[in-house]
């Protein structure tokens, strides 16, 4: 980004005084330098909403998949806390017991008093779905397949809202691109390919070439850079992130590292009934 202006720089400092074919020349070098720079943007975009579509998807497959697992490793160590209580009598055991039954019964979460369609942060992916219609459905996997993957980029790059400027047609294209990003959250080929052909069909309006005033076209660059600044600062969040964390850890095979997880809180939890047989009998 910062390449591109300063080239658009350097082209505005070559161009001064050299009359008005050296200015229309100045003016094209610098639309091409603004259009070198929306293609970056657009492209550093999708790839910035790709990972937080992984990281949603990581966190609620996540909580699928293991969260009932963690809840019964909870709930037998606080049986088994309450059994060595039970045989000891000790004080200290008995508070241990009390502490380990404590955590098993939080106090419950925004989402849970609002049946899961509300939390902190507004309207769930199921209550947002809800309100507009979308199908409530789990992703099958945590990274789209091959095909998802190459159909949202060519679509969400086709529609992108940082291609044009008219802030109806942004607005437009915001909404539409919201569409694409779900469907591509659920990993629907046959979604996107139908967007596709929506898009193709009427969805995709006039598409804007770079304005030719020169003041015009730096106000642009700047917008773009500042575009950028917000999207690295987004994409650092993820990053580091719990859940970004363990998507680098896992980078080629995250549904395995569910896998794997899966598999060895089932056996702490064969281990910790056996503990609670032989202390109970």
């Amino acid at each position: 980004m910062s390449e591109a202006a300063d080239e658009a720089t350097s082209d505005g400092q070559a161009t001064s005084g050299e009359g008005a074919g050296g200015d229309d020349e100045g003016t094209r070098r610098l639309a091409r330098a603004v259009r070198a720079a929306e293609d970056a943007l657009i492209e550093f975009e999708i790839a910035v909403e790709t990972f937080r579509i992984e990281v949603e998807n990581f966190s609620r497959l996540h909580e699928q998949r293991l969260g009932p697992l963690y809840a019964r490793i909870e709930e037998l160590d606080a049986q088994l806390a309450e059994a060595v209580a039970a045989r000891t009598g000790d004080p200290e055991d008995l508070r241990r017991a009390q502490e380990a039954r404590a955590a098993v019964t939080p106090m419950p979460l925004v989402s849970e008093l609002f049946h899961g369609w509300l939390d902190g942060d507004g309207f769930s992916p199921e209550g947002y779905a809800m309100l507009t219609d979308q199908s409530v459905r789990q992703p099958p996997r945590v990274r789209p397949g091959e095909e998802a993957r190459a159909l949202y980029r060519e679509l969400a790059r086709r529609c992108h809202p940082d291609l044009v400027t008219d802030q109806t047609e942004r607005e437009r294209r915001d909404a539409f691109l919201s569409r694409v990003n779900q469907a591509y959250a659920r990993g629907d080929a046959d979604a996107l390919r139908a967007l596709a052909e929506e898009w193709e069909a009427g969805g995709a309006g006039a598409e804007e070439a770079p304005v030719s005033a020169g003041e015009e076209l730096y106000a642009r660059l700047e917008w773009l850079a500042q575009r950028k600044e917000l999207l690295a600062d987004a994409a650092a969040a993820l990053e580091d992130s719990a859940v970004g964390a363990m998507l680098r850890m896992a980078e080629d095979d995250p549904d395995g590292l569910l896998t794997e997880v899966a598999e060895g809180l089932r056996r702490q939890i064969a281990t910790k009934e056996a503990e609670l047989s032989r202390l109970t009998a």
